[in-house]
């Protein structure tokens, strides 16, 4: 379905869970979030109707978000689920890798096809410092497995300060090309600032191409990740919100005052 910008909405980002098991410097603060409650957190069921509707609307990309999606309990189920639904003709994942050795095979085989993964830098002690306490070989090990398991072409989302020729940046582009897979770096935002930035090897950040909305882990479809714009699939029908959401998503994104990544999906 065409936007008011004539952009053609295909693309929907579905963020699981508000929870991750790292605390990265950029997305949380030292302290922790307050966390929704469990009643709040959008069910399965409610994902798998939302992704219906959004079919009927000509959605045919779903990509699954956190938090980190592998906390969330069921999450395997929940990718079959998705596969079932006629229409969907790409099903991916961003993940933090960290719990992947254990997923990676079971997610393919419930269909699967690709996957993202967070990864700022290849040294194990910046890596402990960006992520407060996460291993790096926890990462390498859950890369490994979903190379292994087929969950290819695997894209390394890489999150730079300046530029993608700082030392650590580098060393991931050196990393994915030995690997054959790709990277993509993206320039460190702000919601509530407006700080963004169209990602180097991607099309995020392009608001003249943006194709997606984003499902929030309780329930809201946001039409852009740098607006306040949203509306509950449990205080209106889903297709009203759909309709809604694409008719005023913005030209360009302004600011998120309203949000954080933890809990909408970045």
């Amino acid at each position: 379905m065409l936007d008011p910008y004539n952009r053609n909405i295909n693309y929907l980002r579905i963020s699981v869970t508000d929870r991750c098991n790292l605390r990265c410097q950029y997305c949380m603060p030292e302290e922790g979030v307050k966390r929704f409650r469990h009643e709040d957190i959008i069910s399965f069921e409610e994902i798998v109707e939302v992704v219906k509707v959004g079919v009927s609307f000509g959605i045919n990309k779903i990509r699954i978000t956190g938090g980190e999606p592998l906390v969330r309990k069921g999450i395997v189920n929940l990718v079959e689920m998705l596969f079932e639904i006629n229409g969907i003709e790409e099903l991916t994942m961003t993940s933090n890798a960290v719990l992947l050795d254990k997923f990676a095979l079971p997610l393919k085989n419930a269909g699967l096809m690709r996957i993202n993964i967070s990864l700022d830098t290849l040294d194990p002690e910046k890596y402990k410092e960006i992520t407060r306490g996460g291993n790096i070989e926890d990462v390498l090990r859950g890369i490994e497995a979903a190379k292994n398991a087929g969950l290819t072409p695997i894209k390394l989302n890489c999150v730079v300060h300046q530029s993608s020729q700082e030392e650590d940046a580098q060393m991931v582009k050196e990393f994915a090309e030995k690997n054959n897979f790709s990277v993509r770096f993206i320039h460190q935002m702000q919601l509530d600032k407006g700080d963004f930035s169209i990602v180097e090897g991607g099309d995020g950040g392009n608001c003249a191409q943006c194709n997606r909305l984003r499902l929030t882990a309780n329930g809201f479809i946001k039409p852009c990740l740098f607006s306040n714009i949203g509306y509950s699939i449990r205080e209106h029908d889903i297709e009203s919100v759909f309709r809604k959401a694409i008719a005023e998503k913005p030209a360009c994104g302004t600011v998120n005052t309203k949000g954080d990544f933890y809990n909408i999906g970045g």
